[in-house]
This record gives C-alpha cells, structure tokens and sequence, in this order.
C-alpha cells in the first residue's frame, strides 16, 4: 500500500498558511503611516505571551521590545519565510492610518512550552493564528471562543488536554480548523456545527472519540475533512453525502460500523477517499461508479465484499486504488490492469480467483496481488522490474513459464521443504547486516531493498519476507543500544516474515522493538505514535502495539515472547497497519510496522539437520568437509577473537589517556550514537569535504543538529594529531570561533561533534547557488567577525594559534551571518615564539603567504594573507583563481595590479573589483590599486605585521554614512573627496556614533600632523592643519584611553603596537590600523555616503 497519507500532503501548517497568506497580502496590502503605532493592549498581550513562551522575535526584522508593527510585521516580508518565525503582521490602515492591529501570528515548530494563554483575547483584531508543532499543554481555555476575528485556527502537533470548548463553536468566520495530534478527551461539542464557513476541518489523532454531532450536517462548505485515528464510533453519517464540495475524506483507523452510506455516490468532487477498518456491515463498490474525479481511493479492510465492477476502467483518473485486506471475489478485469493514468494497485488479502490479466498498461508499476486464489501461468508483462507481489497463490510453475526467483516456495500451503523439514530455527536481522545480538545470537542479514510490493526468500529456503506498503528498508535516526536495534525494518502497511521448512511442534517466537523514529524529550518530535497489530500463524497476539508504550519511552529495546505451534512446516508473523497512529512526526509517512530482529527456536529437542537442501551425489562430502571444519575454524575464531580483544582494550586505554591529558576532558560520544545521529554517515547528510574528510549533518538524540567531522581512514591525521586538534579547540571560547561539542576516538575512528551552522561556508555563500544576498554591511560584518576570531587565536589564546588554513570555506555562517573560523585541523601552536620553520607546510594554494609556502617560514602573518585573500573575495565576490576567465584575470591577487595608472575620479564608478551581487545603491566600495607591501603582496617577506582586525581597517571601506556630519560634508561644496596622508602621521574622521581613527605616532600623539590635502574637481586647497579634525582626534583618543579594559567589545593595541586604529560604531572598535614600522599613506574617498580607505605598507 503507497503511504495511505502522503498524497494529501496533510497541510496542517502548509496549505493553511499559504491560502490565508496569498489572499491576505491582497486584502490589507499593509502600509504603515509614517506616525502609526501599536494598540497598547496589544502590545501588552504579545509580550506578555511571547515571555510565558519564552520566544522572542527574530533581530532585525521585527521589534518585540518596541513597538511590534515594524520590519517585516509592516513591509511584506513573506509570512512563511522560515528565518521570519516567529512572525506577526499587522494592518496599520486604523484610524486614518494612525494605528495598528495585530491580524495575524504564527510561531511555528519552535517547540515552545507552555500553556494557551488568556490574554490571547486581547488580541481583537487576530485572523491567523498557527501555533502547529510545539509541546504546548493543558486544556483550550475557554476563552478561545471571544477571540471572534479568527479566520484560521491551527494549534496542531502539541500536547493539549481535557475537551474541545464548546465556546471554539462561537468562532463564526473560520475557514480553516486544525487540532490534530493532541491529547484532547471527551467527544466533539455539538456547537462546532455552527461553524458553516468551515472549508477545512482537520482533526486527526486529536484523542476524541464517541459519535459524529448530527450537527455536523450543516458544514456544507467543507472541502477537506480529516478524522482518521480517532476512536469514533456508531456509523459514518449518512449526512457526509450532502457535503457536496468535499474533495478531500479521511476515515482510517477508527471504531465505526458499516456499511459506508450509499450517499457518497453523490460526493462527486472527491478526488481523495480514504475509509479503512470498518467493523461488523459489509459494504459493495456500487457508491463509487459516480466518483469520476477519484485519483486516490484507499478502501482497505473496510469491510468490502462482491466483486470489482467490469467497468470500473472508464474511470481514467484513478492514480492509487487499494481495496487490500477485504473479502472481494470473481476476476481481475482487464479494465483494470489498463487504466491510462494508475500507478499503483493493492488488491492483497481477498478472495480473488482466475488469471492475471494478459495485458498491462505500462505506467502501472506496482501491483499487489498476494494472499488471493490466482492460479494460471506468468503473462510476459511479469518481469522483476516492476513491484510486483504474487506470494500465497495457486500459480502454475512450469519450465516454460516466466518464474519470479523464489516464489514456488511462498505459494498457498508453502510447498517447498514440505512435509521434508530441515531446520528447528531461523533468526532475523531486519533491515540490515548480519550480526551476533547480545543474547549470543548470530541474527542472518536481511538488508535487501524491498519496496512497497516485493517479498525475498533466502538461497538456503530457511525463511523469507514479504512487504506491502510504502517502504524505508533502513533507518538510523536515533542512538539505541546495543548495535542490534541501530537498524529496523519498516513498513506502512502489512510486513510478513517466515520460517520455511520448519520441523513441527512447539516454538518460541521472540520479536524485538526499539522506537528509533520519535524523540523521548519533551518536544513535538516526541509526540508521534505507532500502533500496529501482531498476527503469528494467522491468530491476532497484540492488538494496538505500541512500541515506545511497551518499552516505556522511545530509543528503549523491548522483546515480546510468543509461544506457538507449528504443524505444517511453516511459521507465518504478520505485523499489520490498522491505520492508527499518528501519521506525520517527525515527517509525513513516518507510522505503520517496525521491527529490529525475529527469533524462533524449537522448545523440542530437534531432529533435523539444520542444513539447507544439497543434491544426493555431494551428501557425503559436505559433511566431511563440515566435520573437519567446523573445529578448525572455532579455533581459528577464538584465536582472533582473543588477539582483537587484547589490542582493543589497549587501544581503549590508550584513547583515555590521551582524552585524560587534554584538561579538562571535552565530551566523548560514542560510534554508535554518530551513526545514529548521521543515519549512517548517509551521503544526503554530507555538508562538504574538510581538510581531512566529510562532514554529515546529524541530530543527536537530544535534539542538537551538530556537525559531524570523520577523519578519513586515508587521511594522514594520526590519533596524536586528532588528539591535539581537541586540545586546541577545547582551549579556545569565542563568539566567531566554531564550538567544538565533543569527539569519538573508538578504534580507528576520530570524529569532531561541532556546532551546526544553517548557513554554512562563505564560500558557498559567495560562489555557490543560493538565495543568501550578502550586501555591504554583512560582508563589511563577515570581514570583522572573522578579524576578531583571528586576533583572538593570535594574541589572546594561551597557547597562541596560528590557524595555517584561512580561506572563504573555512569560514562558516550561522542564522544571523555572523563569521565563524573552523577547520583546525593544520592549527599550529606557537605559544609565545614569533616565528616557527616547518618541514611540511600545510594549508590550501591561493591563500598562503608566500614566505611560508616558500620557505616554512611560519608567523601569524600567514593567517593574515590567507584572511587578505579572502577580503578580496568578499569585496569582489569572486573566487581567487577562476581558469574560465582571461590569462590576466586568472588570479585574483593579480588584478589590483593593473589598476595601478587609474585616475581616483574614475575608481568610484568602476566595478572592476565590485561583487555584481550587491544593489545599485551598495556598489560603492572600491578597492586600491595594490601597493607594494599590502597584506597580499605576492613575494615573500612584505606582509603587515599586523593584527587581522588593522586589516579590516585598512582594506576595507563599508562605513555607510548615517551620520549627520557626513551627509552635511557631503551637501557642502565638496561633494568627493579625497585625503591623502603622508609622512605616516594621523589622520582621523568623526560622525556622530562612528570614529574612524589612525595613528602613525604613539598612543600619546593621537593628534593630525603634517599637511593634508583636501581636493575636488571645483575645489582645490591645502593646509597644515585642520581643527576640527585635530579636536575630534584627539577626543576619541582619549575615549579609547578611558575604554581601555572597561568593555567587552572594546580592544585597544598592546604595549608592542605603538599605533591603533579605531573604529567605533557604539560598542563597534577596530584596532592596530598602522604600525610605526609601515610608512603609510592612507587615501579616503567619500562617495555616496561611503568612506574608501587605502592603506600602502611597506617595510
């Protein structure tokens, strides 16, 4: 059976938020009066719930702790844009524009805690409210029935409680109504009746039970109506036939009586149907002949009997049928296997007869047929490409007929090994590699790639399995231990196991769980449930299984025991969807069967041999070779087994004492949990390729979503190595340095466990295809961030870092694009020493200082290229080496050069080194022609010995001009300028909150001296000095004084640095521009609002 649910795509967040939302931006089309604020008891009430939920609004984009209408509440950012959440919008258009409302809130898949809080009703104006997916408790207050403007109410997958308020029947606008997966109680108030504007109606798995209100018969608009997995009894109202409009009914998975009303006949726009577990009245197919718009019909052990009609064919719509699992009789019709646009076809577990139709239209790819009374031989269309499963039938085999491998022995009665037994057990790995269980068993492989009609039987003829349904055939989503339960077998209807050829009498089945697929924190992630029914030899054992019930939480083993009888060679276990269960956590098709191993033994003392069949002329020999060796190889086993055991341990010891010498010891996780988290190291995880392997992106079962480094088996890190790599990281904290969560040392493997960062590197952010748009500030923001992680391994970790591998991908990007440095995989501590001579330089070509790859030569100034290098990426948004453009243009380092004879007025205007990717207005950073000592000097021994942070400084612009002494500047006769300061003395530039300072001199002498040049095309003058300059400087100089050590965000050069530079935005400074051992000459163009500066270095 396809997953039952997947075709509705269950838009409990998804088509709600998209309906409203497109019609929304319509009917308001916000614009906010430039004087327009707030309703104050509004904005009392938001804050008073976002605090009982402790959320807060994303920064920069709307404004919790101000007035909340602003950002993109008020400028039409999208609603369902996933860093805008949690997420309001307002209409502003009040009272001649001079107020706003709240209309709508959404605060979606946070896992947000707490109660629905009463002063929602405050909120008067509110049409939108979607709360989906997070552990809110407690009863619906009845409150809920004031809130009157509501349009659309969805607060599903959450774990509320106690009943439906009748008062939620007051809510006469709604349209849409979603409070699926919750812990309700009771049954459904009578008053949700006057709800007649409802069009969608979702209720699954929601807890209530008890009879559908025969005021229901009035919600004539619905279109959609979900209800499966709820206890609801009596029968299916025949009152649903005059729901005219319904596109879209879900019964499955509840207690109702049939027969299904013959009124459906006249819901002729449903294209959806899905009604399974009917109980007690039968029911035919004569209501569906009416149905032309059905694509998808699930009617699965709904109690269906007669026979399929002839021309159910002139229905040529039909994607999906299942009638699976009813008691249909007669033929195939050969309509059916014709059928223009169906797919998939599941007509498992009934009662019928005759042979396969002849012909088959190419586009149906899966067919289930098993559990009938077909006989004849194979059409041609029978081939093992198609999903196809014929197992328990009366199929004729014959040497010319066309025989799926192993199907003769899944027949009716079973017939191979019959009445000729040759095994006492069978045991099961499902869904992956063979192994031996802690109970001593050695479990046989079963990790074959069965899809949603297949079955497989072992070469030996000892068991075999057969699948129905949508299928994942492995899993690893949670750590559970032991290593057994790391893989399961899963299906999203019917999985069958069997053990063939069995010598009769009493067994002792044992079947083992673990519920690897939900959390067991207290999250929406831990709200799902998977209920299915246990059938061993065709008697029901366990009615409404429930795994993480059983074993007392999720990630838990649980072993069930079952004593039966077999006594015609054959043991059949059955694991059967009810359609109960929720059907979408943590994403849609995660429910039905699941299973981790099956064990049966005889509770006799056997008599067979155990081996499988053999051909009489090899009898003798085979036990002979068996008979010498099986001693030979126990002994051989033993012998290794002792040797692996002895250098594991000392191997596990050797790990703990180097994890022991790190002080203080980071975070150990073991393989088996990474496994987990990773799925396996599967390849959709895998982020990128680091210095020395792969990186997964994986979830631990916690909830952290890490980043997983594995050190490639061929890599040339040692344990030594690896272990230094955790000393480094561990010793190092800072907000622009990834952080490091824990390792894995376990045998041959060394994993990092980092934090994940949704943006990832910056150069896929530059480079790569993506909807991340870096503007001027960001880049300006990354330029910085990255400075400050590098100045910190430089000059404040202890032991100092050299990083050795500064490049664009090895800077990553968290939610807000802030810079993080990762990769220390080449870090190279130096401690106090200046200088360091290695015989293997490490690091990437394009980004290495050329005195280190040339000669070893190893400082800080290496990480200064690299960070050089990557500065001029950011600003120009290109690569450092691009073989697709002109030999001149190849390298980037290459480039300023030949802007050497440009003229100052044309730099402003041309975009020669400017990212395209910036706006219009943005593109007014421009870069100096490169100088022959600047921080990406191509020959060895001319790069600034300086700290990264003076780099920003100097080689990047991006002060956007906010403050009123640069826009009067630039309204005043000079409209460019251009300062040009020699003789390496000061020159500082003051507006407002910025302060741009560089001193040449001494701390002391923070002043201006020397001439300065002012110029412009109208105006030309010189003077020695400039005042108000001179004041300013000087002013600043002393603030910064007075800074020194009283602020977090504040840096002042040390006593080895005689100059500083300053760079204060606030809290914002930037240090050690020029050093008194650079002859500098600094150049600032003030264009559009922007100040230039050019920093010439040499030695």
């Amino acid at each position: 059976m396809i997953d039952s649910r997947r075709m509705l795509k269950q838009p409990w967040h998804l088509s709600v938020s998209v309906a409203f939302f497109s019609s929304l931006c319509f009917w308001f089309q916000v614009s906010m009066a430039q004087n327009a604020t707030t309703d104050p008891s509004e904005v009392r009430a938001l804050n008073s719930i976002f605090e009982q939920w402790d959320t807060q609004a994303v920064p920069g984009l709307w404004n919790i702790s101000g007035d909340p209408c602003s950002g993109s509440a008020v400028n039409g950012t999208p609603f369902e844009d996933g860093a805008n959440n949690p997420s309001i919008i307002c209409d502003c258009t009040y009272e001649k524009n001079t107020t706003c409302h709240i209309t709508a809130l959404r605060v979606f898949a946070l896992n947000r805690r707490g109660v629905f809080p009463q002063e929602f009703v405050a909120l008067r104006y509110l049409t939108f409210l979607n709360i989906d997916r997070n552990y809110f408790t407690g009863p619906l207050p009845a409150v809920v029935g004031n809130m009157s403007a509501l349009m659309i109410l969805s607060i599903a997958i959450n774990s509320f409680s106690g009943p439906i308020p009748k008062e939620l029947g007051n809510l006469k606008d709604l349209t849409i109504l979603s409070f699926g997966t919750n812990n309700f109680s009771g049954t459904l108030p009578p008053e949700l009746g006057n709800l007649v504007k409802l069009d969608h109606f979702y209720m699954d798995s929601c807890g209530l039970s008890g009879e559908i209100p025969s005021t229901f018969a009035k919600l004539i608009n619905l279109q959609l109506f979900w209800a499966s997995n709820n206890p609801f009894s009596g029968k299916i109202p025949a009152f649903i036939g005059n729901w005219t409009k319904l596109t879209h009914l879900g019964f499955q998975g509840n207690s109702f009586e049939g027969p299904i009303p013959t009124s459906f006949s006249q819901l002729t726009s449903l294209n959806n149907l899905r009604i399974s577990d009917i109980y007690n009245v039968s029911s035919s197919l004569d209501f569906i002949r009416n149905l032309k718009s059905l694509t998808h019909l699930v009617l699965r052990n709904a109690l269906i009997n007669g026979s399929i009609p002839s021309d159910i064919g002139e229905n040529q719509s039909f994607v999906t049928m299942n009638l699976g699992f009813n008691n249909l009789t007669g033929q195939l019709p050969s309509s059916l296997f014709n059928m223009s646009s169906l797919k998939n076809l599941f007509l498992g577990n009934n009662s019928l007869s005759g042979p396969l139709p002849s012909q088959k239209s190419n586009r149906l790819q899966t067919i289930d047929l098993s559990y009938n009374y077909l006989s004849g031989s194979f059409p041609q269309w029978v081939t093992t490409k198609l999903q196809l499963n014929l197992v328990v039938n009366n199929f004729t085999f014959g040497s010319s007929n066309i025989t799926p491998p192993g199907l003769n022995c899944l027949q009716r009665n079973f017939p191979c090994n019959r009445n000729a037994p040759r095994y006492a057990n069978f045991s099961i790995k499902c869904g992956g590699p063979q192994m031996s269980g802690s109970d001593g068993i050695l479990y046989e492989a079963e990790d074959s790639a069965l899809g949603p009609a297949t079955f497989n039987v072992t070469s030996t003829q000892k068991w075999a399995v057969s699948n129905v349904g949508s299928f994942t055939n492995r899993m690893n989503a949670s750590f559970v231990a032991p290593e057994l339960f790391l893989t399961s077998r899963r299906s999203a209807g019917s999985l069958r196991y069997y053990g063939l050829g069995l010598e009769n009498g009493p067994y002792t089945v044992t079947l083992q769980f673990a519920e690897t697929v939900f959390s067991s924190t207290q999250t929406w992630q831990s709200l799902g449930r998977r209920v299915f029914n246990i059938y061993i030899q065709g008697n029901l054992r366990r009615k409404d299984f429930d795994i993480s019930e059983e074993a007392g939480g999720a990630n838990i083993a649980v072993a069930r025991r079952f004593k039966v009888n077999v006594t015609e060679n054959y043991l059949d276990i059955h694991l059967f969807w009810a359609g109960k269960g929720t059907c979408c956590i943590p994403e849609e098709g995660e429910y039905g069967p699941l299973i981790s191993a099956v064990h049966a033994a005889s509770d006799f003392t056997p008599t067979v041999s155990g081996l499988p069949p053999t051909t009489p002329g090899k009898k003798s020999r085979t036990g002979l070779i068996v008979g010498i060796a099986i001693p030979v190889g126990v002994v051989s086993l033993l012998l290794l087994f002792a040797v692996l055991y002895m250098r594991r341990k000392k191997s596990e010891k050797d790990d703990d004492e180097d994890l022991l010498g790190l002080g203080p010891r980071p975070n150990t996780f073991s393989y088996a949990e990474l496994r987990a988290a990773t799925e396996d190291f599967n390849p959709s995880n895998k982020l990128g390729e680091g210095g020395y392997g792969p990186v997964y992106k994986g979830t631990l079962s916690d909830g952290r979503v890490v980043a997983v480094k594995q050190l490639s088996v061929a890599s040339h890190q040692g344990k030594s190595q690896f272990v230094t790599e955790i000393a480094t990281i561990s010793a190092v904290q800072h907000r622009n340095l990834v952080k490091l969560y824990g390792c894995c040392i376990e045998g041959t493997q060394r994993i990092l466990v980092y934090e994940y960062l949704e943006n990832k590197s910056l150069d896929q952010a530059l480079f790569g295809r993506n909807d991340l748009h870096l503007n001027w500030p960001t880049r300006f923001n990354i330029l910085l961030g990255t400075a400050r992680g590098l100045a910190y391994l430089h000059e404040e970790s202890k032991p100092r870092i050299v990083h050795r591998d500064v490049k664009a991908s090895n800077i990553l990007l968290d939610a807000e694009l802030s810079p993080k440095i990762s990769d220390f995989g080449w870090a190279k501590l130096y401690d106090d020493k200046k200088t360091h001579l290695s015989t293997r330089v490490a690091g990437t070509i394009g980004y290495l200082a050329p005195e280190y790859a040339m000669r070893g030569h190893l400082t800080e100034k290496a990480d200064v290229f690299g960070f050089g290098v990557v500065a001029l990426e950011i600003l120009s948004g290109r690569p450092n080496s691009d073989n697709n453009l002109d030999p001149e243009k190849i390298y980037l380092l290459e480039w300023p050069s030949y802007l050497t004879d440009w003229d100052f007025k044309d730099v402003t205007t041309s975009s020669f080194l400017v990212d395209d990717d910036t706006s219009s207005t943005e593109s007014n950073v421009v870069l100096s022609h490169q100088p022959e000592g600047s921080t990406t000097a191509a020959s060895p021994g001319i790069d600034p010995a300086s700290s990264p942070v003076n780099v920003t400084g100097s080689m990047l612009t991006g002060i956007i001009g906010e403050g009123r002494c640069l826009d009067e500047m630039l309204k005043g006769p000079f409209g460019s300028w251009e300062r040009r300061h020699r003789n390496g003395n000061s020159i500082a530039f003051t507006c407002l909150g910025y302060a741009l300072a560089f001193e040449g001199g001494t701390k002391s002498n923070c002043g201006i001296h020397g001439d300065m040049q002012l110029s412009n095309e109208k105006n030309n003058f010189e003077g020695s000095h400039d005042d108000d300059f001179e004041h300013e400087s000087k002013r600043y100089s002393e603030e910064a004084e007075a800074r020194q050590g009283h602020d977090d965000d504040t840096y002042v050069a040390n006593d080895e640095y005689n100059g500083y530079a300053i760079m204060m935005t606030n809290t914002i400074m930037m240090r050690n521009a020029i050093l008194t051992n650079y002859d500098s000459n600094i150049q600032f163009i003030f264009h559009d609002s922007v100040v230039s500066c050019y920093d010439q270095k040499t030695y």
